[in-house]
């Protein structure tokens, strides 16, 4: 490793990726290291040579017009395939095609957003102000999603964070895409973007403690079982929030700030980091398209009620693969990850599958291959990503300040735009490039007036 880097990064995620790439065009030298034996943090594709289509265990979809992520596909000659939005919901027995109940509920949002300027919890926010103005099964509707897109629990998450982010651009007239080959694509165009002069990656090197004072870190990690030191002026602190989380908490294998960020508390109390089960589902043939003849061939989205663990399930529509994705977020992935092993929550997973189609397809018979990844119990994640709870209205922004020109931070929780995801991520590696480069400008005109 390079012993006087210019910065030091923590965490080779989306985020650590474009602030070293950014920094390193910016003509400063770089020390990325990354606990993990891959880069991507939470974007995690597999590849399978049976099928036509990447695994994405981690992130997987484009939202709203991301002009980051399409830049960075760009690079590596890559674009964004638009999927459709056909969701099919389970009803009394027989799949119904419910494409409009999501603007049904946008419209009272719009409409009563105002009740909302006073926070609360969203299970609150729907038994109180708009308990009248919602039918029971918009109210269902609405905690399924908050649990499922945002990984939230209702009784947690804010009311206001939820009517801004349903109500705004990238959830009414923004498109929904994924990558082209899958965003294993944008990994190849962020990494083709650090320069071995000036960008050097470790991976497989865990960062244990962050010792800090104005114009100095000094961190100390673990690197194949040896020990490693390094020190630089600047860092930029690119971790997941679950991960910032437990350091706030101790604990033996925690990573430890010295001094602690006591700044960054209420910031901390005021995001949470949401649970997640991903499970990939590949069949010997897709078999939802020749059902009812062919009624299904185009359906992006499968939804279940409340009863079942996996409440939702989704196709790679367009591209037409025998593959589905078992999704669980919020309260349902916390009990996945406390009472299933990863043969239960495949078991689980078909079993829900069964329910979609009224047990006509003995999907069991179909399966080929199972993929399951438990996001919670990721280590070095501790959670999908991050939501807002109720009263934390000033978190993401609390989050993503820096400390005395010496740590700086970045992670899609410190974006106040768009949060929750890779284009989140990305600008706010952007971000701290740009911070790092006016606190050296500022630092240097400092020195020249000192003289």
């Amino acid at each position: 490793m390079p012993s006087n880097p210019d910065v030091i990064i923590l965490g080779a995620g989306a985020a650590g990726l474009s602030a070293a790439a950014h920094l390193a065009q910016a003509g400063r030298s770089v020390l990325l290291l990354e606990a993990r034996d891959r880069i991507g943090g939470r974007i995690f594709t597999r590849q399978d040579a049976g099928i036509d289509a990447p695994l994405e265990l981690g992130a997987e979809f484009i939202h709203g017009h991301a002009p980051a992520n399409v830049e960075w596909l760009a690079r590596a000659g890559s674009a964004r395939i638009d999927a459709p939005d056909s969701h099919w919901r389970l009803e009394n027995g027989s799949l119904q095609q419910r494409d409009s109940l999501f603007p049904q509920i946008q419209q009272v949002m719009q409409q009563n957003a105002a009740l909302a300027t006073h926070d609360m919890p969203l299970s609150q926010f729907l038994q109180g102000p708009l308990r009248d103005k919602l039918t029971s099964v918009q109210r269902d509707y609405i905690c399924l999603m908050a649990e499922g897109f945002d990984a939230a629990e209702p009784s947690r998450i804010s009311a206001r964070a939820i009517v801004e982010e349903w109500t705004g651009e990238m959830m009414t007239d923004a498109p929904q895409g994924r990558p082209d080959g899958g965003y294993a694509s944008l990994l190849r165009a962020l990494s083709g973007a650090l320069p071995v002069d000036r960008v050097r990656l470790q991976l497989q090197t865990v960062v244990r403690e962050v010792r800090w004072s104005h114009g100095s870190v000094q961190v100390r990690a673990e690197s194949q079982g040896r020990e490693v030191i390094v020190q630089a002026p600047q860092a930029v602190v690119a971790l997941p929030l679950g991960v910032l989380q437990a350091s706030r908490e101790g604990g033996a294998d925690a990573l430890r700030f010295d001094p602690p960020l006591d700044s960054k508390q209420s910031a901390l109390r005021g995001l949470a980091s949401g649970p997640v089960i991903k499970l990939l589902l590949k069949f010997r043939r897709a078999f939802w398209e020749e059902l009812d003849d062919g009624r299904y061939r185009d359906a992006t989205f499968f939804h279940l009620g409340h009863e079942h663990l996996f409440p939702t399930f989704w196709t790679q529509a367009p591209v037409r693969v025998p593959l589905l994705c078992a999704w669980a977020g919020g309260p349902r992935a916390a009990r996945l990850s406390a009472e299933f092993d990863q043969a239960g929550m495949v078991g689980q997973a078909l079993q829900d599958l069964s329910a979609v189609f009224s047990g006509r397809v003995d999907v069991a018979a179909e399966l080929d291959l199972a993929l399951v990844h438990d996001w919670q119990r990721d280590a070095f994640a501790r959670g999908a990503y991050s939501y807002i709870v109720a009263g934390g209205a000033d978190a993401r922004r609390q989050l993503a300040e820096s400390l005395q020109d010496t740590l700086f931070f970045a992670g899609e929780a410190t974006d106040e735009e768009e949060a929750a995801t890779v284009t989140g991520a990305l600008r706010s590696g952007e971000r701290v490039a740009r911070e790092i480069t006016a606190a050296r400008i500022s630092m240097m005109h400092r020195r020249r007036l000192e003289q």
